[in-house]
């Protein structure tokens, strides 16, 4: 299927830890805030999140008044490429891509797309701890 956005909450290493895919007409603030709507109840000490310039500002009023989350903005740097803190949700989607139903969208409904990102990362991680 064609038109997708993929927003992902990346654990500061890169492990995901919730995933919402949205229409691609939908905007980045309504998907972020769809989001932290699913997930704010798994992760009650949730605190702070980094978020590109995509997410203001309606979602920055939405994460602190209703969740109690603060919000930074990652600034882009015209020469520096892609901030540090950026990079790491940057890093994730590339992980991900490597994976053949993830690299393009095949999938009809939106909720197996998002089963199969859950899916990919625990076979990330088991095989990362089967190398330790």
């Amino acid at each position: 299927m064609k038109g997708r956005k993929r927003h992902l909450l990346v654990y500061t290493q890169g492990k995901v830890l919730g995933v919402t895919i949205t229409n691609a007409h939908v905007l980045d603030e309504y998907g972020g805030m769809y989001l932290l709507r699913k997930i704010a109840a798994q992760f009650p000490r949730l605190a702070q999140v980094w978020v590109d310039g995509a997410y203001r500002p309606l979602f920055v009023a939405y994460a602190w008044h209703v969740h109690g989350i603060q919000t930074q903005m990652t600034r882009l740097r015209p020469s520096a490429g892609v901030s540090h803190k950026r990079w790491v949700v940057e890093r994730t989607f590339a992980w991900l891509g490597r994976y053949r139903r993830l690299s393009k969208d095949y999938e009809y409904w939106t909720t197996t797309s998002e089963n199969w990102i859950y899916i990919a990362m625990t076979h990330l991680l088991v095989k990362r701890l089967g190398r330790s």
